[in-house]
């Protein structure tokens, strides 16, 4: 028994040790236990004391990455890697789920029947928050996983709890069933490959030495198969089969939360990924150039094509994301993890612009019951300053000056094309064009919303709405928040380098 004291103590050291690497996660924690205890107990009494408290642990969340230095020594044993690209990452996702915590709050107070559920809906979010978190901080395979449910599980949640519609609620099983087969196929390819290495840290010498030495078809099968996991949770071809129906069945605020934060989160694990083993001369780091190059075409193709055809508003949203979600795969292609500054520039600026986006939609929504494109008819007229900024914010989505989207797309081009210049490969000549005629062809979806708020007369008399309220200001201030990042990019780049 005396031979296992020396171990537990050195043990119990290093989990002492690596704990103020996970502050931030911790501060999310113990807020989703008080959120929880609130919702039983507190939110009968005053129903904004879940709100309060989840705010409270986002915060704090904040203040603690803010304390944080990188360390090139992992923490909890290898498992965790604190690096400037991890802090930063996280720092736009704590900013983007306050900004959708007040999204949530708002847009279901005024609901007879959502009050009771939204503690539990806080709870849900921070839990998800949890594991956004670890995906940006990880390279060992097991907390990729279990990162991937945690955020997975908790969105099947969010998507069905409100569910009132038999539409709402098979949009729901899909994304259930959908995400279990996905998981199911990552949780065998990442068996096969430990099967390979012995080992589950992927920047390791001793993971990619493993790969090296395995068959190379069952490593290629082995590696599609892990790839499957991330694809669900970015939703590019061919994984994207959930992300219309899901989109247009949930709560805006949900669809909003699915649009954003857990793409920023799956990006930034995917280029860990992609960075790790590319970065050695073997042939899987070619079976995975190539699937990106291919992904990255076909998704930003599907996305935007299909998204031409679509009348629904969210609908439409959900195939502009897919587009969107080809473009990131594209940014990958010259990621360095020594100069993230592009990546996270991009990211940021994607959350603000998507956020914007579906806090317009949230707003037509609750005060006229509008989803389709054709229920903004002459609505322009009525909220000018309301469908300018959705207009604004479309500008931005396309990439056009002087916004937010011109410039984080002009840093993506020109990077891809001086890798172009570097190697002269044809397939990344080949992703630039697709790039910049998807986002020509997003021009023509996008402009339909002023097209009908603004250009055309409605054939009925337009009820006088007041439109107002604190999502209102979010809505007008993250657009002119992606034009004044246009006109000033130097307000947040630094920050990321």
């Amino acid at each position: 028994m005396h031979e296992f004291g020396p171990q537990l103590t050195d043990t119990l050291n290093h989990v002492i040790q690596s704990v103020p690497v996970f502050k931030p996660e911790l501060a999310l924690i113990f807020a989703f236990l008080g959120t929880v205890i609130s919702a039983l107990f507190v939110d009968r009494l005053w129903k904004h004391s879940s709100f309060l408290i989840a705010l409270l642990g986002i915060l704090f969340s904040c203040y603690f990455l803010s304390a944080q230095t990188p360390s090139t020594e992992k923490a909890f044993f290898g498992m965790l890697t604190l690096d400037t690209f991890a802090i930063k990452a996280r720092f736009i996702i704590a900013i983007s789920l306050l900004v959708l915590l007040v999204f949530i709050q708002q847009y279901f107070q005024r609901s007879t029947t959502a009050p009771q559920k939204l503690g539990d809906a806080y709870s849900m979010v921070l839990a998800v928050s949890v594991g956004l978190y670890t995906l940006t901080l990880t390279s060992h395979w097991l907390m990729v996983f279990i990162g991937i449910e945690t955020v997975s599980i908790g969105s099947y949640i969010l998507v069905g709890y409100f569910s009132e519609t038999k539409r709402q609620s098979e949009a729901a099983m899909k994304y259930v069933l959908f995400g279990s087969v996905s998981a199911a196929v990552m949780l065998y390819g990442l068996s096969l490959i430990y099967g390979f290495t012995g080992n589950m840290d992927f920047a390791s010498t001793e993971h990619l030495q493993g790969l090296i030495a395995a068959p190379p078809v069952l490593l290629a099968i082995a590696i599609l198969f892990m790839l499957v996991g991330i694809g669900f949770k970015l939703g590019f071809v061919p994984f994207h089969l959930w992300t219309p129906d899901v989109y247009e069945g949930a709560p805006t605020p949900i669809t909003a939360f699915l649009a954003t934060v857990p793409k920023i989160a799956a990006v930034v694990l995917f280029a860990r990924v992609f960075e790790a083993l590319t970065g050695s001369l073997f042939y899987i780091s070619e079976i995975i150039y190539f699937f990106i190059i291919v992904a990255a075409i076909a998704t930003m193709l599907v996305g935007n094509l299909i998204a031409l055809r679509q009348q629904q508003v969210k609908r439409m949203m959900a195939y502009s994301s897919i587009g969107h979600t080809g473009f990131l795969l594209m940014l990958l292609l010259t990621f360095q993890r020594s100069s993230p500054a592009i990546l996270l520039f991009y990211l940021a600026v994607y959350s603000i612009m998507n956020l914007s986006a579906f806090a317009c939609i949230a707003v037509v929504e609750k005060r006229y019951g509008a989803t389709a494109l054709a229920d903004y008819t002459g609505l322009g007229r009525k909220h000018p300053l309301l469908f300018a900024a959705f207009t604004l914010v479309g500008i931005s989505l396309i990439g056009l000056p002087p916004t937010a989207g011109f410039f984080g797309k002009l840093l993506v081009f020109s990077t891809t094309f001086e890798r172009y210049q570097a190697e002269h490969d044809v397939a990344i000549l080949l992703v630039l064009i697709v790039g910049a005629l998807t986002s020509v062809i997003s021009l023509f979806y996008y402009f339909r919303i002023p097209l009908y708020a603004f250009l055309r007369e409605s054939h009925k008399p337009l009820p006088t709405v007041r439109i107002g309220g604190l999502l209102y200001a979010i809505a007008i201030a993250l657009a002119i928040l992606t034009l004044v990042l246009g006109v000033f990019p130097n307000l947040l780049l630094p920050f990321f380098n």
